[in-house]
């Protein structure tokens, strides 16, 4: 047979079938004219080469199992030397599994070095190879998104309530004392950490994934929210203030997080909230602060990682004017 014949019998290309040949791993016999003649056993020796090259064995390394078939072995490993290469495979695959596992233990401990470079949280426990560090900066596709079920909608116009939070920055901030000027006070769930897994089903749940994108989105777009008019910018959740001072060590953000683990501001004000494991979380939702009055509130938020760009593009929309104050509604 021709040589494109037993390529395509073989499962091959009709290159291959020539760098074996030039190899002498397959020597077809030659007619009278001088063309090569393939026969039945030169279409065995080519499938036996594919099959162990699919198992990693290189081509060069298949002349043991192709001597095997042609001393009329059934198989290409019924000989002592097949099984010989069989070993040798081995050793070399795992040697490489040695090296890359080394690989990857100098990749995670620089992954997690870089993760944790500006945070104080303690980096205990199980060896650096053996820790995922995942990266909550970027959000999965397909997130279910939150539907406005007007939980918010009593919110604009209502004066802040007499809170006293714990705030990372040390101390503590008065929410219906922001001071004068704008507050953007962005109100989230919780915040993960780059070395625990979320929560399972978390991002089953519309609108909870996200917290440290948004964190993200509101440090790098920090300087134009105070030229747009922002005063002060806060994040608030339930978490408490060591969790939260990681978080703005670790991201380096430009403003201070807030605290709020009894929910306070959720059953003062009415903000909307979720029951998780047996816990209740606040809702993601941004108001703006004004003259200690709610003055516009963002609700649903959805996605995280852009809110902070559509927080910019409001306050440059809403510049505040001589004598405007803000009242409540009629």
């Amino acid at each position: 047979m021709k040589i494109g014949e037993l390529a395509r019998r073989a499962g091959a290309t009709v290159k291959a079938v020539r760098y074996y040949e030039a190899m002498g791993l397959v020597s077809p016999a030659r007619l009278a004219n001088g063309y090569r003649d393939y026969g039945e056993h030169d279409v065995r020796l080519v499938r036996e080469i594919r099959t162990l090259g699919a198992l990693g064995i290189p081509v060069d390394r298949t002349r043991p199992f192709l001597d095997c078939l042609a001393a009329g072995g059934t198989h290409g490993d019924d000989c002592p030397a097949a099984l010989a290469g069989y070993r040798e495979a081995i050793d070399d695959l795992t040697a490489r599994i040695e090296a890359l596992t080394e690989r990857r233990a100098v990749l995670s401990a620089h992954l997690r070095e870089a993760a944790y470079r500006n945070s104080t949280a303690a980096r205990e426990g199980a060896p650096v190879e053996e820790e995922a560090v995942h990266d909550l900066t970027v959000l999965p596709a397909g997130l279910p998104v939150p539907e406005d079920d007007g939980a918010a909608a009593h919110l604009p116009g209502r004066p802040m309530p007499a809170l006293e939070t714990a705030a990372t920055s040390g101390g503590s901030v008065r929410l219906d004392a922001l001071g004068p000027g704008r507050t953007v006070l962005y109100v989230y769930p919780l915040t993960g950490r780059p070395d625990a897994d979320l929560p399972e089903g978390w991002d089953a749940i519309p609108g909870a994934r996200g917290c440290t994108s948004q964190a993200c989105g509101f440090r790098d777009h920090h300087q134009e929210l105070a030229e747009a008019g922002a005063a002060r910018v806060f994040g608030l959740s339930s978490q408490d203030t060591p969790y939260q001072r990681e978080v703005t060590e670790r991201l380096r953000l430009p403003f201070a997080m807030l605290s709020d683990p009894s929910l306070s501001l959720a059953s003062t004000l009415g903000l909307p909230v979720f029951g998780f494991e047996g816990r209740t979380l606040f809702k993601r939702i941004t108001l703006v602060v004004r003259e200690g009055r709610i003055e516009h509130v963002f609700y649903p938020v959805f996605p995280p990682d852009g809110h902070a760009r559509q927080v910019v593009e409001w306050l440059r929309e809403n510049p505040v004017r001589d004598c405007e104050t803000v009242h409540d509604p009629v």
